[in-house]
Formats: structure tokens, sequence, C-alpha cells
């Protein structure tokens, strides 16, 4: 059996599902397959989206026109915006999801998008031309693209030839050949994954579903890097069983705020779920000590390297021995299910063990576990084998992105998944990749990290990795990003527009702010004196009352008599421009250096061993990660600014050579 499409997408999990969503919206005749169909969009961690830094990906992704703000806005119970009590730069949306209704409703929208096809099967061989098919019956096939015979060790000896493969397709366990102009990989955690806690090791992926078993030799085959990460997962315990007096209850906001820029601010104010928040204590510490040794992370039964950011609570009972005790939230997994998800407790301790360890806990002494937690590994990438366009650098038309590039989170996986996609449609079409850069967006932080630094662990992505966090806000993602989206061709005409009336309003408030003067009136002074600011003499603008720090734009109505009606949105995004102005001024112009770093192209085929002065290491670390420029070149370990002075004499003479040979 041999079919032809323009795309295949590997996995349909988030990365997965934005990769096929973004090749259709194209027009690119694009196949997905799953090892299950019941496993699209699957959440099988956290009932959630969004978070500190990860509620920003999300509004960006939403803003090039992704689909999983949308998702979690028709599927959402609870939402609150985190950090409030800090700077605009680190809020972030995040948002109880029910699991089933998400999955459900994300299976609508693949199964409804034309030019997309659904099929499960496990692909299990990635077809790279030219060493691949070397022969058989397909090779007799007249449409198959001929393959070029080439002996497998003369051909890796060869950068050049090496630089030549392709992939023109896939086959599956069945025998089935699906060929195409491009692939994505979105492979996740299935690959030769295995569930652990205690002594049962099953192999198996997440939520018992089947690992994809075959694939990764296929890989090793072409010469790609794999490594082998770990994650887990908390044990589901059932509602009924716990006592929630003993706990803190944990509202969700009013009002409520969309993820996607698209959505209806009226529309989604409606009732919410609550979801609570108990700790551990010394005695669920003793437990886990007392049986550490029976922990597979501590007795060597597990391999893979762990998330630093997102420790199981063995490991943080061990790392942190003088902390009496950590927090940890319970949350409902859906409106229809009486699971409930322990945030924070991730484990893969024995069965036995887990059920003292959660008993031990206030609230939780007649607890039943309906799922226990586990640790599970799987094989994913060295991603800096990629571009940042995603693609392989070795090997033409094939992506990757998701956890299998070493990322940890649905939020992280889906907008590398919108991304690949992006760049696979226009590596088709011969147009050039689209790339954001550090200063652009979260997704260009987390692209640039993953392609240029040695990710040991897998990545989270956290507002503390972007240099350029306040103009990065989650507020001001569709100002950065919108039009990109709708010159890609994913954000529709009626979105657009809508943005640029919403950018437009903004942009006329704020100059009425800066020039509207009031005088020291009695009743300015007095409204001054309530917000314990200091009176006035003479006349102010308003904007630069906005400006004081116990003074907002908010609180400014009361003697701003001529404020036009205006969109919460709309407000949010003026105050923090005028209060934050100088700020926002002054990291606007770091950015201008940085980008002047940027600019400064590195030639594809620069041999790093010619420049003499470079230290071995840079040497190794330049060749082996190839940066596209001076700042990516800089970004990475082991690449000290003495050798990106020699780099920058080497590419000056080489240029001012090549301009004499003309």
């Amino acid at each position: 059996m041999v079919e032809r499409h323009d795309v295949i997408v590997i996995g349909a999990g988030h990365a997965g599902c934005e990769a096929a969503l973004a090749c259709a919206r194209l027009g690119f005749d694009t196949i997905i397959f799953t090892v299950s169909v019941d496993s699209i969009a699957l959440m099988p961690c956290n009932p959630n989206i969004g978070g500190t830094s990860k509620g920003h990906l999300v509004r960006e992704l939403d803003a090039l026109g992704g689909e999983m703000g949308k998702n979690i806005d028709k599927t959402f119970i609870q939402s609150r915006m985190l950090n409030k009590s800090k700077g605009p730069a680190v809020h972030s949306l995040r948002a109880q999801a029910d699991k089933q209704a998400y999955t459900r409703e994300m299976r609508k929208t693949l199964e409804n998008q034309k030019g997309l096809v659904i099929r499960q099967a496990e692909v299990s061989e990635l077809l790279i031309e030219p060493n691949c098919p070397a022969g058989g019956s397909l090779c007799q096939n007249s449409e198959w693209p001929k393959p070029t015979l080439i002996d497998r060790n003369s051909f890796f000896d060869s950068d050049e030839r090496k630089n030549k493969r392709k992939v023109i397709g896939v086959k599956t366990t069945s025998g089935a050949v699906y060929l195409s102009k491009a692939v994505i990989l979105c492979t996740g955690v299935y690959l030769n994954a295995r569930c652990i806690y205690g002594d049962v090791v099953e192999q198996t992926g997440p939520n018992g579903l089947r690992s994809a078993t075959h694939l990764t030799n296929s890989m090793l085959r072409e010469g790609i890097k794999i490594m082998r990460f770990k994650t887990g997962t908390p044990a589901r315990v059932d509602r009924r069983t716990l006592d929630f007096s003993k706990m803190v209850i944990q509202k969700g906001d009013v009002p409520i705020i969309p993820f996607s820029f698209s959505t209806d601010f009226h529309s989604i104010q409606k009732e919410q779920v609550d979801c609570y928040l108990v700790y551990t204590n010394k005695k669920t510490h003793e437990i886990i000590r007392r049986n550490i040794d029976r922990s597979p992370l501590y007795n060597g039964n597990i391999k893979g390297t762990g998330p630093r950011y997102c420790p199981s609570i063995e490991d943080k009972v061990m790392r942190f021995p003088d902390k009496e005790k950590h927090q940890i939230f319970v949350e409902p997994e859906g409106l229809y299910t009486n699971e409930m998800y322990l945030s924070g407790m991730s484990s893969s301790l024995p069965e036995d063990v887990q059920s003292e360890m959660y008993r031990s806990m206030e609230g939780f002494e007649n607890v039943h576990i309906v799922r226990n937690a586990y640790a599970i590994e799987y094989d994913c990438i060295n991603a800096s084998q990629l571009k940042r366009s995603l693609e392989f650098k070795d090997i033409e038309f094939l992506f990757a992105a998701g956890q299998i590039n070493g990322s940890s989170g649905y939020e992280e996986a889906a907008v590398q998944g919108l991304m690949a996609g992006i760049n696979a449609g226009r590596k088709i079409r011969g147009l050039d990749a689209v790339i954001l850069d550090r200063s652009q967006a979260y997704i260009g932080v987390l692209i640039d990290d993953l392609v240029t630094k040695e990710n040991h662990e897998p990545y989270r992505m956290m507002t503390s990795r972007a240099e350029y966090r306040l103009l990065l806000r989650q507020d001001n993602a569709d100002i950065r990003l919108r039009k990109i989206g709708y010159d890609i061709g994913l954000v529709p005409e009626c979105d657009y527009n809508s943005f640029l009336e919403k950018k437009n309003q903004i942009e006329k408030e704020i100059i009425r702010l800066k020039n509207t003067h009031i005088g020291a009136s009695p009743l300015v002074n007095a409204f001054l004196r309530k917000m314990n600011s200091a009176e006035i003499e003479s006349g102010i603008t308003l904007s630069d009352l906005c400006k004081r720090p116990e003074l907002n734009y908010e609180s400014l109505h009361e003697i701003d008599n001529s404020r036009p009606k205006l969109s919460y949105q709309i407000r949010e995004e003026v105050g923090i421009e005028i209060k934050y102005e100088g700020y926002i001024n002054r990291q606007k112009q770091q950015v201008d250096s940085f980008r002047k770093i940027e600019s400064k192209k590195i030639p594809e085929g620069i041999n790093y061993q010619e420049i003499s002065n470079l230290r071995l290491e840079a040497r190794q670390k330049l060749s082996s990660f190839r940066p596209e420029n001076i700042g990516m070149a800089s970004r990475i370990s082991g690449v000290s600014p003495a050798d990106i002075n020699v780099l920058l004499v080497y590419l000056e003479k080489s240029g001012i050579k090549q301009a004499r040979n003309k």
C-alpha cells in the first residue's frame, strides 16, 4: 500500500495537533499518525494549560494562529492569572481543563479540518533519500523517487553528501508506505517508553497506551543522536475520599481572562470549580526517607534524566532536607469524573509506599488511589541537530517538535509544533523559514535555547530565561505577533481587523493621556490624598500621574472625565505601556544592540578547524552546533567572548578577501 501526502506528522499530541492544523490550514494535504485516535491532544499529566511563562507561550501561539488557546477557552473549568502581586512581565494565565472535553474538542477540530487526515498506525521507519529505499519492489514503481545507490560508509564520510539527504516519506509497522514532501516528528514521550513505580516496569506509554518501539532504530540508522529522558506524574485520587474542610480553597478569578485573542470576553464568564491547597508534613517526609532505597530514582532502575524544575516528591524531600513541608495543589480532572490530580507530588515510589505517603497528609487520611503515580522514560533527540526552523541540519524536509526535542510541557510542545508546521509548509513552497528571535517572543527564547544549549534534562520554559521579558508580556502577544500570523496565512481577516482596531484604540488612548492636563483643583488633590499620593501645585498630565507607584490607569478614572469606554484588555495594555514606559524604552535599546549581533551571519560552510586562534573546545562546539549567526554562537556553552572576537576578526578578513577576489 502506497499513499502520497504533502506533509506527514508523526504523533497527535499537543505538538502534532498544532503542526498538522497549521499545515492543513496553509493548504497542504496533511496526514497525522497516532498510536491511538483516542489519545489526540491527551493530557496524561497535569489537567491545566498555561502557568508561569507557559501562559505567555499559549498567548503567543494564539496570536500566530494556533489552536491551543481557543481549545482551552472552550473547555476550562477554572481560570487564574498567576503572579498578580508582581510586575506585569511575569503575569501568567493558567486554566484548569476538563481533560476529556479538551481532548474531545481538539479531536473534533482535527476531524473537521479540510485537508487533514487522521490515521491510527505506528510509524516504524523514516524513508531517507539517497540511502533509502535501496532496492526492493517499491523501487520498481515508476512514480517512486529513484534512490541514489551509494555505499553507506563513504556516504557518511562526506559532509557534502550528508547534507544532501532528504526525507521522502515513512513506513508503518504494517509495511504501508506513505510518501510526502515533508515529515514532522512529534512523538512526545512514546519512543521506547516505559512506565515505572517501585519494582513495576511496564513497557507502555502514558496512561497505559502502547509505546512506539520501532522508530528510534530507524532514526539511529540515519545518524540522529538519541538521548534518554524521564518525567513523571502524580497519583489520581477519588474526591469522595478526601476531606476538603482541612484544605485551603483556591478560587478562580473574576472576571475570567480568555487565552485566545479571538474569544469573546463576555462569552466565557461562567461558574468555576474550586481547587485546593494542602501540604506535606514531617510524617510524609519520614515515610519517603524510610523507603527511599525502594525508589527507582535512587536504586538505579531509572536511567533517564528527569526535569530539574519539576522534581518528584522524593526528590524534593531528599534535595531539601531542611524543608518541613511542600505545597500540593488538589485539582479536579474534569466535571464528569471524581478523579483529582495532586499537582507537585509526582512519584515513582512503590504502590504501598504511595498509599501510606498520601494518607499522611491532612484531608487524605482515607484517600483512595484511582491511578498510581509513575515515572516514564522515553527516547528524545539532541536538539542541537536542528536549525532554528526546527528542520534537521543534515536531513532536509525532516522537522521535529515537542518533547522529542528534549522539552517538557504541553505548551512548549504546542508552540514548537506550530513553528515546525509553518516552516515545513514554507520549505515546500521554497520560502524562507519564520524565525522568531529572543527579543520577539518566548517562542524564540525556547527554540534558541533548545538548539544552542547542551540540554541534559527536559527543558522547561521560565520567565527568567527571557532577557527582554518586560517587552514579551502575555498581554501584548498579539501586538508583537498578530501581523506575523496574518502574513503567514493562519490568522483570518476578521481576527486581524479586530486586532488593528484594538491597536488603534490603544495608541489613541496613550496619546490622549499624554496630552490631557489636569489642574491642582481641590477635587484632584482630595483624590491624591485618598490614594496616599503627593498633592500637585500646578498642572500635570494624566500619563505622569499614572506613573506614580501608588496610582494606576484604573484608579485615575475618578478624575479622568474624558475617558472613553474601553475593553478590559485595552485598559490593561494602556496602563502597562504608560506606567512602565521608561523601562520599556530602555529594554528596546537593549534589543537594538542584540539585533546588531544577531544580524552578523556566519557562512553555512565555514570550517572552524581553519581558524587557528580559536580554542579547541570552541572549534569543537561551533563545528557541532553550526550556529547561524554571531548571537547564536555567543550563547553556546564552551564558546567564550574571546572566541567570539576571534571569529569576528576571521569573518571580517574573509569578507575583505572575497571582495578583492570579485
